[in-house]
């Protein structure tokens, strides 16, 4: 099985740089391939200009992200909340990489008012946050804004009908043991999610 996975903090030994870590580890030692992006030790330009919308004229760093999300069988996105929203690298990667015929299309006759139907291959998608806020808090105030930003407005558009997220927090006042913790939480989630290949 094929799984991209998509990092996305500024800080090296983060604790998301901890969890893609494990994630790869965990698909490597099932026997999965795939590709792995750290979005900011790649320096990939989150900036969608006017050029390269409606075209499928985008440089070479966009096809080969794009040629990896059409390859994949599983995705696993991982990054911090950052007011309810992914590191803005991260929103930039959706705008130019989640494009039309690449990642969805509108039927024949719609103009793009109505409801496009998804062509990615593949079928589960994992994404892995970490945050400040408490959970309760998260979810009774805020509305836990990433699940309908992921689940419902970018993942089950593009076709992707198993979704599941992970929040690990309160990340400011976690222990080190916490946090291995976490870490066995997520190897244990990516193979449960992803069995090794048969």
């Amino acid at each position: 099985m094929n799984v991209l996975v998509i990092l996305a903090h500024p800080t090296p030994g983060s604790f998301n740089h901890a969890i893609a870590e494990t994630v790869v580890n965990t698909l490597e030692r099932l026997g999965h391939s795939g590709f792995f992006h750290d979005l900011y030790v790649e320096g990939f330009d989150p900036v969608l200009r006017s050029e390269e919308i409606l075209t499928d004229d985008v440089d070479t760093v966009i096809t080969g992200h794009c040629e990896n999300l059409t390859a994949a069988d599983g995705i696993v996105v991982v990054h911090p909340n950052w007011w309810g929203m992914p590191p803005a690298i991260l929103k930039g990667w959706v705008d130019r990489v989640i494009r039309p015929d690449v990642a969805y299309r509108f039927e024949e006759g719609d103009s793009g008012e109505g409801i496009p139907v998804g062509l990615l291959k593949a079928r589960t998608a994992i994404v892995f946050n970490t945050s400040n806020t408490p959970p309760a808090r998260e979810l009774e105030v805020f509305g836990d804004p990433l699940e309908q930003l992921w689940k419902t407005c970018i993942f089950d558009l593009c076709g992707v009908k198993e979704f599941h997220r992970f929040n690990f927090g309160v990340m400011v006042t976690s222990t080190e043991e916490e946090r291995k913790g976490w870490l066995e939480e997520a190897e244990k989630l990516v193979g449960r999610i992803f069995p090794a290949d048969q």
